[in-house]
């Protein structure tokens, strides 16, 4: 017994020492070799199932052979479609072929540390050109221009099948709704370099859209889909006509889905019918947001939307606003208000806006109860320009250095606004700009009317990288012109400081002051800032920024001494938009002005 004992100890004793041999699955690390074009290196990493399986499924031995096989072939199909059609494509494992008959079994004796090196290694060849672009079928007038291809370019098999899409939109859009065009495959020449492209055309007959029929509406009034709706029966088929249309419904607030289809074959009166299917939004909907900083504290928001009211797309929006713990504020404040919009008022991209509002603010600068309404028409343009023109009014008490006073204000605001950017929260690219001019008068004050004028923009570079790596410029100038700045009621001068004007400074806190260090106000305001985006690891970015602003008592802007605050962040994408914390300091500190300022929310500063 004592024997068979001291076999097992030396059986163990083996096992301990032996260097651990890989159960399945094994380990490995790919390589590929540059080719030195970064959309080819792109593509061939993403064809990579060794490379994508990683992780998410790893197998040994014949599994990991047959793996490597099938990116093999996918390797060389990408190589064709970037036109290196002699490309050759070397893979081995562990310095062995894939077709080595002893590979399963060197995979599966290899240790687990280091990882099994897998190399991919690309002779990519000469690069083939487009030979003979032939048609086969009638087209019409104009539709070959779209096809885009000349002979001697690249034979890139994207451009191929983007030119094929190009010809087939094309002929619809010119009112042949059931065109085809089928590509037979392509003519390699290997003694030429060079590949013949054929398309064949089955134009069809030309055709005018049919009756229109609505569906999925539950809430919404199918007269006010039919009054929004850009397409009509007898007008010529157009493909981008319907792509417009079906966008520009989805851009009204009840609806989530709008899809629009038109019919597989023409009607008896020889017209495509539409379907139009709607899928509509909740009707209501409920957000909330909080927000910090330094200066103005815990801001906590919360809103009820109504998105349907009618049954026109009418909206009815109801917000709640708080603030308190800032070092600008005196005491907490608030904002309650009441937002309606009436879509397509009187004319299309026209809306109706009224909003009414009741605020308080103890801030440094004033303390301010007030009640305001405004009534305005905002047109749409262009994609890219709003007109917004109305009258608003404003009720309110302001107390500043003990002096309370009550204003009955009322303005005829106009403003132009322009935006290109795709995203609200995190642009990457695009102008905004918005240029206001407001007239006010106050009712029952011996003081004048004044007129506020008021310009801003701001401006995003991307850099090539999708949002990666975004230079954000942004700028304001504003000036009320002939006026004394006590003359103006506190809320309605311009102040400067905070992270809407210059990030390190407290809110308000930037320009003439009393003699207790309180906030004057000016008659004129210049601002601009620049902030360098960069993402990071994963959702993780970072953000580095110099902001400088001025407010001048009575003169025009860019004549007062500039203040200049920098900082840097960190920044969180999320769905939603990114999660901001910044931390600035000012370069030209004020006397009693703080040391630094944090600011914490949802979106970019701009």
């Amino acid at each position: 017994m004592r024997v068979l004992s001291s076999y097992w100890l030396l059986f163990a004793m083996i096992l301990l020492s032996a260097p651990a041999l890989a159960a399945n699955p094994q380990p490995y690390a790919v390589s590929l070799a540059p080719t030195h074009q970064s959309s080819l290196d792109a593509a061939l990493h993403d064809a990579s199932t060794l490379i994508s399986l990683q992780k998410k499924a790893p197998v040994g031995g014949f599994a990991l052979v047959q793996r490597a096989k099938g990116d093999l072939t996918r390797f060389q199909k990408v190589l064709f479609s970037f036109g290196y059609y002699k490309g050759q494509v070397t893979l081995t494992i562990d310095g062995h072929s894939l077709d080595d008959p002893t590979l399963p079994d060197v995979i599966n004796r290899a240790p687990t540390k280091p990882p099994l090196p897998i190399k991919a290694a690309f002779n990519l060849g000469p690069q083939f050109h487009l030979g003979h672009i032939t048609v086969h079928g009638t087209l019409p007038p104009g539709a070959a221009a779209a096809i885009g291809l000349k002979p001697g370019q690249p034979a890139l098999a994207a451009d191929v099948v983007n030119a094929q899409t190009r010809l087939l939109a094309a002929i619809r859009n010119s009112g042949h709704p059931l065109a085809k065009v089928d590509m037979p495959p392509a003519t390699v020449n290997l003694a030429q370099n060079t590949m013949d492209v054929d398309f064949e055309v089955t134009t069809g007959p030309r055709a005018t859209f049919g009756p229109i029929t609505i569906k999925g509406l539950k809430r919404t009034n199918e007269a006010y889909v039919r009054r929004r709706l850009t397409l009509h029966q007898g007008e010529l088929f157009s493909q981008t006509a319907i792509a417009a249309a079906q966008q520009d419904l989805a851009s009204l607030g009840p609806f989530a889905v709008v899809r629009i289809d038109p019919a597989s074959q023409l009607d008896a009166n020889g017209q495509l019918p539409l379907i139009v299917d709607i899928s509509e939004r909740p009707l209501h909907a409920v957000d909330a947001g909080i927000a910090y900083s330094t200066d103005l504290g815990i801001n906590v928001n919360v809103g009820w939307h109504h998105r349907n009211l009618f049954g026109n797309g009418e909206q009815l929006n109801l917000t709640a606003q708080t603030n308190e713990g800032g070092n600008a504020q005196t005491q907490p404040g608030y904002l309650f208000g009441a937002q309606f919009i009436k879509p397509d008022f009187l004319a299309r991209d026209q809306s109706l806006e009224l909003d009414v509002d009741a605020l308080k603010q103890s801030l440094q600068a004033y303390d301010q109860r007030g009640f305001t309404q405004k009534a305005a028409l905002n047109r749409k343009l262009s994609p890219h320009w709003t007109l917004s023109y109305g009258v608003s009014g404003e009720q309110e008490q302001i107390e500043q250095e003990g002096l309370s006073q009550h204003y009955n204000l009322i303005g005829l605001p106009v403003t132009a606004k322009y935006d290109s950017t795709a995203d609200l929260l995190n642009p990457s690219s695009g102008i905004r700009g918005m240029l206001s001019v407001t007239p006010t008068g106050a009712l029952g004050s011996k003081d004048s009317g004044f007129v506020i004028l008021q310009a801003s923009g701001s401006t995003y570079f991307d850099f090539g990288t999708k949002g990666r790596t975004v230079l954000a410029l942004r700028a304001l100038v504003g000036e009320v012109p002939g006026t004394d700045v006590f003359s103006l009621p506190p809320d309605q001068r311009f102040y400067a400081g905070g992270s809407a004007t210059v990030r390190g400074f407290r809110y308000q806190s930037i320009g003439p002051q009393f003699a207790d260090g309180n906030p004057t106000g000016g008659t004129a305001i210049a601002a601009g800032g620049v902030e360098l985006r960069q993402k990071i690891i994963g959702n993780f970015g970072a953000a580095t920024f110099v902001d400088a602003g001025q407010v001048t008592a009575g003169g025009a802007p860019f004549t007062s001494e500039w203040r200049i605050g920098v900082g840097a962040g960190v920044r969180y994408y999320t769905s939603i938009g990114p999660i901001r914390l910044d931390v600035a300091v000012p370069v030209n500190r004020e006397p009693h002005g703080d040391a630094f300022e944090l600011y914490i929310g949802i979106g970019q500063a701009f």
